[in-house]
């Protein structure tokens, strides 16, 4: 410092380099808090000392130092407070948590008996606990509307559907007559081929565009068929076959004597195009009545629905759940059984028949007891009817129909969980897992409580570091030991000067300002010093602005120009003179 001073920057001279808790003890010392014989104990931002004093002068080689400071304390704060509230990381600025810590830490009597205080959570800890509300501007309410703006909705909506309905019977009407304006023009074609002469059928189909009589008829069945459709009339069944269908398949009913084996061949092709065909016109007229069937299922359920909604949906959650549980009990079953033949193994498993349907048992038991039998001598099943009767039990075509019965019961459970879906918004399914449910993402709007910051534990866990600094880890001593350390430096092993530096322990800096400090501060020396020892802990007049009071009187002292040291003497002895020179004056 001396050198940056004399050399960088000019200065004529300077005075010796003094230690702020000495200036602060001194101007302390004339206002008679402390005495001439005493300690200083100054916690300041980075670190922390402990000075004693002889006859008002400060012994430095008794002195003892901690990293530990006013700095450690923010930062900590700081970290507890970003690890707690990881949302509001932006809000916690150095500044604001330096504030935080003065305004509400205090240093704890008893550390343990502070903690366990709020780990049971009794009405003292909350009693202790402070809450800073950050900036919060809560979120417009959202206004109800009106039964007019109901009503006006409700006449809009009604309006649209009424012009959905006279669209869709205007386009439903277009078809129709589309369709009657076509059967009408096939018709009329079929009465006009039948007027024409054998020789000319082909010229005359070719001038229609058709390849064959045939395809015309195939075309009048299916706008018949469209057209009913269309009216809401009942579809054509497999009974009401269309007349073309003996004309195309003209060889079914002729006998084999009569034909000739191209015929024959031709038969065949026929009789498996007729079976395809008619599967699928079966399968067709099947779809479309399941599916006649489902409209008005649905219908009436919507009006059921319209009729009593609450009475609707309980009815419809009680489906849910009755469906639900039977297809979870099927599942259990098929996996791992209903545990009542006794063949659970000790490792907690299951046997293969505990794996098994009922159907599936009553199998194994049939093949069991016909194997026995079979052993017993001559092999004679089969002969009677029984053992027919027997044997479709012991068939596996059994296991389709629970295997039906399961798929029909699952998709029943997904239309009822699709409808529930559909209708009720605070519903959700069940997961694949079976028991547990799915956690749907739940949002709501952020209110006052989201934006509050609870200081608990934190008020008196960050200054502690001052007296446990391994919190933070650093292995040094806190506070007390720093005390007994000191004196037990001291030149002269004298019983009463410890006393009387007992008697008058300064405390000074800025981070001896908490509440509480005194106290814990007397009773940890208390316990490091022998009984019966006096002990009196006095805070500084100002700990902040104490060091610069003592300072600015040392240099409006007489003396103050004499105990300089100039740029002549800085050149001529070097720094090291500087380096032996001790604070010293007289208030």
């Amino acid at each position: 410092m001396a050198e940056l001073l004399f050399e960088s920057y000019g200065v004529p001279s300077i005075a010796a380099f003094g230690v702020d808790a000495a200036f602060s003890y001194k101007y302390n010392q004339q206002l008679g808090i402390c005495n001439s014989d005493g300690l200083a104990i100054c916690s300041g931002f980075m670190t922390s000392h402990a000075i004693p004093f002889i006859n008002g002068e400060p012994a430095y080689e008794a002195c003892c130092r901690t990293n530990v400071g006013g700095y450690h304390v923010t930062d900590y704060l700081k970290q507890l407070l970003s690890l707690k509230y990881p949302h509001h990381i932006s809000k916690l600025t150095w500044e604001k948590v330096e504030d935080l810590k003065m305004e509400h830490c205090y240093i704890a009597p008893d550390y343990t008996s502070e903690v366990r205080i709020f780990q049971k959570g009794a009405k003292e800890a909350e009693e202790k606990t402070r809450c800073w509300q950050l900036p919060w501007t809560p979120a417009p309410a959202e206004e109800q509307p009106s039964e007019e703006e109901l009503a006006r909705k409700a006449a809009l909506k009604e309006r649209q559907g009424q012009r959905l309905r006279e669209m869709a019977e205007a386009k439903r009407s277009s078809r129709i007559n589309e369709l009657e304006n076509d059967i009408r023009g096939l018709e009329f074609l079929l009465k006009q081929l039948k007027q024409v002469e054998e020789n000319n059928v082909p010229a005359f189909l070719r001038e229609t565009g058709y390849a064959s009589k045939q395809e015309i008829e195939s075309n009048l069945a299916k706008a018949i068929q469209s057209l009913r459709k269309a009216k809401g009339e009942q579809v054509e069944t497999e009974e009401k076959m269309d007349a073309s269908m003996a004309d195309k398949y003209n060889l079914v009913n002729v006998p084999d004597d009569v034909l000739t084996p191209e015929q024959l061949k031709e038969k065949r092709k026929q009789l498996f195009l007729k079976s395809t065909t008619e599967a699928r016109q079966r399968a067709k007229q099947k779809r479309i009545e399941e599916e006649l069937e489902r409209e008005k299922q649905m219908k009436m359920e919507e009006e059921k629905r319209l009729e009593n909604p609450e009475r609707y949906l309980e009815d419809l959650r009680a489906k849910y759940r009755e469906l639900s549980e039977k297809v979870e009990q099927r599942k259990r079953l098929k996996t791992n059984g209903n545990n009542t033949n006794g063949n659970q193994n000790g490792s907690g498993g299951v046997g293969r028949g505990e794996r098994l349907n009922a159907a599936q048992r009553e199998r194994m038991r049939l093949l069991t007891t016909a194997a026995f039998d079979r052993g017993k001598g001559e092999d004679t099943f089969g002969i009677k009817d029984e053992d027919w009767q027997l044997y479709k039990l012991m068939s596996r075509d059994n296991d389709d129909e629970e295997d039906e019965k399961s798929n029909e019961d699952e998709a029943d459970l997904a239309r009822v969980s699709s409808r529930l879906r559909e209708i009720d918004p605070t519903f959700f399914p069940k997961s694949e897992s079976g028991s547990s449910t799915a956690e749907p993402p739940r949002f709501r709007p952020l209110t006052k409580e989201d934006f509050q910051l609870i200081l608990g534990v934190e008020r008196f866990r960050c200054p502690e570091v001052l007296f446990q600094p391994n919190l933070i880890g650093i292995d040094q001593s806190g506070l007390d030991e720093m005390a007994g350390v000191s004196i037990r430096r001291l030149p002269c092993k004298n019983q009463g000067l410890e006393e009387r530096i007992t008697k008058s322990i300064l405390m000074t800096g800025g981070s001896c300002q908490y509440p509480g400090m005194a106290g814990r501060l007397e009773a940890g020396i208390r316990m490091i010093r022998p009984c019966g020892t006096p002990i009196t802990v006095v805070r500084a007049s100002d700990p902040s602005l104490d060091a610069w009071r003592g300072a600015s009187v040392y240099a409006a002292a007489m003396q103050f120009p004499n105990q300089t040291f100039s740029r002549t003497d800085y050149y001529e002895k070097g720094e090291d003179w500087l380096r032996r020179y001790q604070f010293n004056y007289t208030l």
